[in-house]
């Protein structure tokens, strides 16, 4: 009965940890990478400037022109004005309101006129990338992509879309995003944050969106290692000199 006990609990013990070890590689590849890698790297931070300074002689226009047009109806109100600048000399105000039906909406207003304008187009979006960008001297941008929608698994996703992505030739590849109907920077992404993010996916086993925690995978494998443990309790226990006397 003993040499049963002791033949299943080791075969028991085998097998779960080549299952569960396989996903144990992973966490523990995740977290040292996690705890090794500077977040300011990863977010992109480091190479990713502040907005741009208007000149002091930039006097902005007025806003209630727009404001009348934008009325936002009976049990509709505006929520927030900013004043955004592209560059030393133009700016926009983006005003955010809630329309009749309680739909948050948003509108660019030229900063030099106060007139109502379209969002930015692709060459003040790439103005702005550049501006904000603050890697090596002489580093130029690559690659330029319209984003009209995003999938769980894209590198830019629950943002702001139609945006621009502009990929600048550096060693980590990095790629500013900007949304026109924004006019600003909506995220910084590089090789450092792509790798974090693929052993983020793998460290909450979560491959449909990622972020996920309490999904259903992640639990069985949490339990799968704690048998995995007790097993290798039991069977230091049984296997032992004291305990076969």
């Amino acid at each position: 009965m003993k040499f049963r006990w002791h033949k299943w609990i080791r075969k028991a013990h085998r097998w779960l940890g080549v299952i569960i070890g396989i996903q144990f590689l992973a966490w523990t590849m995740g977290g040292l990478y996690f705890s090794w890698t500077d977040l300011d790297t990863v977010h992109g931070s480091d190479r990713l400037g502040p907005p741009p300074t208007l000149q002091p002689g930039f006097q902005p226009a007025s806003v209630d022109r727009a404001l009348a047009a934008l009325q936002p109806g009976e049990g509709g109100a505006f929520d927030r004005i900013e004043l955004l600048p592209l560059s030393e000399s133009s700016a926009v105000y983006r005003i955010t309101y809630r329309n009749s039906e309680g739909t948050r909406d948003s509108q660019l207003v030229d900063a030099k006129t106060g007139e109502l304008r379209e969002p930015l187009n692709v060459e003040e979006c790439l103005r702005l990338a550049e501006a904000r960008y603050e890697g090596p001297e002489g580093i130029k941008v690559t690659s330029t992509r319209r984003l009209e929608a995003t999938g769980p698994h894209d590198e830019y996703r629950e943002l702001p879309l139609p945006a621009y992505a502009f990929t600048f030739d550096d060693d980590r590849k990095t790629t500013i995003y900007v949304a026109p109907s924004h006019a600003r920077v909506t995220s910084v992404r590089n090789k450092q944050w792509r790798a974090f993010d693929f052993l983020w996916m793998m460290h909450t086993m979560d491959y449909e969106s990622r972020d996920n925690f309490n999904n259903l995978l992640l639990q069985a494998f949490a339990v799968f290692g704690l048998v995995t443990i007790l097993s290798g309790f039991a069977l230091f226990f049984v296997s032992a000199r004291w305990m076969r006397r």
